[in-house]
């Protein structure tokens, strides 16, 4: 199983979504920003990194929102979202080809990564 994490960063009343370039594994699809944990490094620890290497982005992590196991095709994993409060960024994207904000409600309109999906769901349940 491959540990990923995600934030899902807020800017006011929005959210902030990428969209995954087309050369990547789920390319395409849209999905809350963050990465794998490496060895020796809390999940906390692991999305500040990858925010930062992926977005130029600086968050406040606040809390454990939930985690998610989802079985792909050829692998899976669990993903622990996190509440964050955005700070700043360069938005350089180097995973993604696309971000934007968004209001919770209507990110369910995108085409999302499958993992991410029950996590939209709860945040609207709990809004």
């Amino acid at each position: 199983m491959i540990e990923v994490v995600c934030g899902i960063i807020y800017k006011g009343n929005e959210v902030l979504i990428c969209r995954r370039n087309e050369n990547k594994e789920l390319g395409g699809y849209w999905e809350f920003p963050g990465g794998k944990l490496e060895p020796n490094e809390s999940a906390e620890q692991a999305l500040k990194r990858e925010l930062t290497e992926e977005l130029g982005m600086s968050v406040i992590v606040k809390k454990h929102f939930t985690s998610v196991i989802h079985k792909y095709e050829k692998f899976t994993i669990k993903l622990t979202a996190y509440k964050c409060e955005f700070i700043k960024a360069s938005f350089k994207l180097i995973d993604h080809d696309k971000y934007e904000w968004s209001l919770i409600d209507k990110i369910t309109s995108k085409k999302l990564a499958p993992a991410d999906i029950p996590i939209i769901e709860k945040l609207i349940i709990e809004k």
